[in-house]
């Protein structure tokens, strides 16, 4: 059963730190969502990683996860969703990074089913979405990008609620923060949702092929989570300029968010 927007935002003991003070300006749902993640090696996702921000570890060791599911109700404040723009299934490949103190994710790629959805929320936001098609039913999720060579085939069940997380469970699907950088900015964005109800999760069917992301993602996940959703709350974007310049010849990171594209 759905809340309502003031019974989320007053469901904050699970908070590291308090919600802001600012208006929120967008509303959202991330829904029927799989995620799937992998212990990484340091180096190689340094690589990836703008130095302004410094990789998260959980006991000495970064992570990178993959999660998909389906957007909806994306609305802002004020404004009804509006199903060509608001509906559609999302990938995408992040990882663990903290900034000014706080702990946040950091978003390698992101994947939207809907062209027009991908191009409104890259201009707004400037995240790095980009179209790819995508077939969802109920446990299977199916991407194909012709253009990067990206495909994502899994067929999955869903097995019996987490009653009892780990610290590594909370410590991956817990954040209310994400950092994201342009050519000046790192921008900063704040979310509030109620603590993700976590199941666990079989795959069926697993294949996954993200060249730029092989040394990263080439095996099967270190640990996977299924969840029925969240209502989530948004903030508005802060804007922190950039202390560290990035050299466009010699770094693999800027290449990767250079080419990427939101598609037709």
């Amino acid at each position: 059963m759905k809340m309502t927007i003031n019974e989320v935002l007053n469901n904050r003991a699970h908070r590291p730190w308090k919600i802001p003070t600012e208006n929120w300006k967008f509303y959202q749902e991330w829904n029927d969502a799989v995620f799937l993640h992998w212990q990484v090696d340091y180096e190689e996702l340094s690589n990836l990683v703008h130095p302004d921000l410094e990789i998260d570890l959980f006991e000495g060791k970064p992570w990178v996860s993959l999660v998909a599911f389906n957007m909806e109700k994306l609305r802002p404040k004020n404004l009804p969703s509006f199903s060509p723009i608001s509906f559609f299934p999302e990938i995408n490949i992040r990882t663990y990074v903290k900034y000014n103190g706080k702990a946040g994710v950091h978003f390698l790629s992101i994947e939207g089913a809907k062209s027009l959805s991908c191009m409104v929320a890259r201009r707004l936001s400037e995240l790095p979405y980009r179209f790819s098609p995508m077939t969802r039913t109920e446990d299977c999720f199916i991407s194909n990008n012709m253009e990067f060579g990206d495909s994502l085939r899994l067929r999955y069940s869903v097995g019996q609620k987490m009653e009892h997380k780990q610290l590594i469970d909370l410590w991956l699907t817990e954040r209310y923060a994400l950092f994201q950088n342009t050519e000046k900015y790192i921008n900063e964005f704040e979310i509030h949702h109620i603590e993700w109800p976590v199941f666990e999760l079989e795959l069926n069917e697993f294949e996954i092929n993200y060249p730029r992301f092989e040394s990263l993602l080439g095996n099967l996940p270190d640990k996977k989570h299924y969840s029925t959703g969240v209502q989530v709350i948004a903030w508005g974007k802060k804007k922190n300029k950039i202390a560290h310049q990035l050299i466009e010849t010699n770094t693999e990171y800027f290449q990767i968010s250079k080419n990427t594209t939101f598609g037709t």
